[in-house]
């Protein structure tokens, strides 16, 4: 296993740190804006690319990619459902997502405002979503940008970190440990088990309140039709 691991990260650290740099700051870019996050999800991307990272330079020069690539994106995603919103969701791309996951969005974010724009960032799907819905609101871009910088900025901590210390253990430890390939893995593992643990809990604790806006939406369409 070690000689597979270090074949892959050799790889990924043989590409010039800069174009590294730029590749992942424009995948999380892609990520959001349109909708590329919900093929080659935005954690991949990070933590192969944080796998590289040797020096605080580096993982510096990552994390500001990343956060800057985030929140271009979602800004793009908010232009772009501030000026095409609508004919986003009737498209055909819109329809694959569902209109279930449209009115989810809505309403979620109809019913916790800005509180929805922050802990989307680490939903499946709404976090895709959740920028191309706002821009499509009433919320202002000031009071969006303000909700989804710090959210981002804790992602990307996250992200940048985790696949920093495992690859950086994974060094220290190959030419001494034979099994140093399973420590890296294990690393890898527990924060992906905590970061659904985590994202389970969160969908929990919110599914009341799009369970309330969606049976909110449900009886104001009744009323209509009355």
């Amino acid at each position: 296993m070690n000689d597979i691991l270090s074949w892959i990260l050799d790889t990924v650290r043989g590409v010039d740190p800069a174009l590294r740099v730029l590749l992942v700051g424009l995948g999380m870019l892609f990520e959001t804006s349109i909708l590329v996050g919900l093929i080659v999800p935005g954690d991949t991307i990070v933590i192969v690319g944080s796998t590289a990272i040797t020096t605080w330079q580096e993982y510096a020069a990552l994390l500001v990619a990343v956060i800057v690539g985030a929140l271009a994106g979602e800004s793009i995603g908010f232009g772009l459902g501030h000026f095409f919103g609508p004919r986003i969701r009737v498209s055909r791309l819109g329809r694959k997502l569902g209109e279930h996951n449209w009115m989810r969005a809505q309403n979620y974010l109809e019913r916790r405002g800005g509180i929805a724009v922050f802990i989307s960032r680490f939903l499946p799907v709404l976090h895709a979503l959740i920028p191309l819905t706002v821009g499509m609101s009433a919320m202002r871009y000031r009071k969006f940008l303000a909700w989804t910088a710090p959210a981002c900025i804790i992602w990307a901590v996250a992200y940048v970190s985790v696949g920093w210390l495992a690859a950086g253990s994974y060094r220290q430890l190959s030419s001494q440990l034979h099994y140093a390939g399973y420590i890296f893995a294990a690393i890898i593992a527990v924060f992906l088990v905590i970061v659904l643990l985590v994202k389970k809990l969160i969908e929990r604790s919110e599914a009341r309140h799009m369970r309330h806006t969606d049976a909110a939406g449900e009886n104001e369409d009744e009323t209509r039709k009355q």
